[in-house]
């Protein structure tokens, strides 16, 4: 992604409570569905790069399939070990019924 927004599917696409692993070029996201709101961020576990969209989610944090990693969901960040680093995250823009993401670059 070279910073612009990339339409990844309609809201019809995410219905509320769901999560789903989208590709956005060349990196795999996960999308989730969090009470009305969409959230997007990197698929791929920092740990052993196991599929995020294959955990759960508990209030607003993803748990990673193989070892339980914790992500927070609206920022990425890791609030569980054994990951150390956090995952990247995608800023969400709607026009009419389309999702648009793009990447946030790292401070």
């Amino acid at each position: 992604m070279n910073g612009e927004f990339v339409k990844i599917g309609s809201l019809d696409t995410f219905p509320a409570g769901s999560k789903k692993k989208v590709r956005v070029s060349d990196e795999d996201v996960l999308v989730a569905n969090l009470s009305g709101k969409i959230y997007v961020i990197g698929d791929t576990c920092t740990h052993r790069s196991c599929s995020l969209s294959d955990g759960e989610i508990e209030d607003s944090t993803v748990i990673c399939p193989c070892h339980h990693g914790r992500f927070d969901i609206a920022t990425g960040k890791v609030v569980g070990p054994p990951p150390k680093i956090d995952t990247a995250t995608y800023e969400v823009q709607l026009q009419g019924s389309d999702v648009l993401v793009k990447k946030r670059l790292p401070f």
